[in-house]
């Protein structure tokens, strides 16, 4: 196995390594149309989920905003976010408040071993204090060098693809490992073959209650999820430790309230909520049953907005569609069934992917 220790490393400075910097062309987020199907990243000042923040419809009006891939994005702002870095391989738009560098040393694995390194000085960075092209100007990032002092990028990409092979055989292992626990293969009719019948959503959670607020300022740094009314990450806005204060649930269904109205997760862990998001939870219910749920509760997004957020009282008079059993009375066990087999097939499809991918 490779080991960093064994080599030789230098601080060197980021702007040498790139032979162009550019910044992102997207000012004005309202001129971009978010899709679900097809359609190219929109990259924001943001190191989650790769810096992607949706996908937007590639229509005449950003044929000239649209940058090449194979880059790595250096992010200027954001709480949280600025210092960080990311590569991004495919082509994509994105905000002003990214700088992208271009070299011929970088492909997937070098630019992934590089944006390691050079995170670990993200910490000079903050909401107010930017960064900008006279401050990464002056950034360095500790890379191994080879014999003639220069960056060892032969030896970066073998170590990342040492490692992303690792990785892949506990993917593949845990995959498998959760298709036997889970075992699926259940014959079902189909979901348009069910009856369906319109509950209230008290009946069929006998525990509701409403986060409590917590304001940033006041965010403990910790390891206890803090769910919030985002539509990404299950909700998980922050990681903090408080404990006066707050309310903390666990294996329940995350409903946001505004925000990201009607935004549904499945929340396995204890979390501390806020008040942007109400918990909805039933003792009887399994992780299966909370999955076919919370896709059930997320359909409320539709009738509600940023001027008409779900109340308390509000959330008492709302219902969702439930397939009934013979009595005429919700069909949990259809709902375990339906909701494992959907996860093996998903399973499967990412194991064919990564098994396709690790013959090519």
């Amino acid at each position: 196995m490779m080991k960093l220790s064994d080599r030789e490393w230098k601080a060197i400075s980021i702007t040498s390594l790139f032979s162009n910097l550019e910044a992102g062309k997207i000012n004005n987020a309202s001129i971009l149309k978010k899709t679900n199907i097809g359609g190219i990243e929109y990259i924001g000042a943001t190191n989650r989920n790769n810096g992607c923040l949706y996908f937007v419809e590639k229509d005449e009006i950003l044929y000239s905003k649209v940058q090449k891939g194979n880059c790595i994005g250096f992010i200027k702002d954001g709480d949280g976010s600025a210092g960080y870095a990311i590569y991004k391989k495919e082509a994509f738009v994105s905000t002003v408040n990214v700088i992208y560098g271009y070299a011929d040393w970088l492909n997937k694995y070098t630019g992934l071993f590089f944006v390691t390194t050079q995170n670990l000085i993200k910490n000079k960075y903050s909401h107010g204090y930017k960064r900008n092209y006279e401050h990464l100007k002056g950034d360095k990032v500790m890379l191994p060098v080879n014999d003639n002092g220069e960056p060892d990028y032969i030896f970066m990409e073998a170590f990342i693809k040492e490692r992303e092979a690792e990785k892949r055989k506990e993917y593949i292992d845990y995959c498998k490992k959760q298709l036997e626990n889970i075992g699926g293969g259940y014959n079902l009719i189909p979901l348009e073959d069910k009856e369906w019948q319109s509950f209230f959503i008290v009946d069929i959670f006998d525990n509701i209650q409403r986060g409590k607020r917590l304001k940033t300022a006041d965010h403990l740094s910790g390891k206890v999820p803090y769910v919030s009314s985002s539509s990404l990450n299950n909700g998980v806005d922050n990681f903090v430790s408080n404990k006066k204060g707050v309310r903390r649930f666990s294996n329940c269904i995350s409903l946001a309230n505004s925000g990201s109205i009607g935004s549904s997760f499945y929340e396995p862990f204890e979390f501390v909520a806020s008040d942007h998001i109400t918990h909805l939870k039933n003792e009887e219910f399994n992780k299966y049953h909370y999955l076919f749920l919370a896709t059930m509760t997320s359909r409320l997004s539709q009738k509600y907005n940023f001027n008409r957020e779900i109340n308390d009282k509000r959330i008492s008079r709302e219902i969702i569609l439930l397939p009934l059993d013979d009595e005429g009375v919700p069909d949990y066990e259809y709902m375990e069934q339906y909701s494992k087999n959907s996860i093996c097939k998903k399973i499967r499809n990412y194991l064919d992917y990564v098994l396709a991918e690790n013959h090519s």
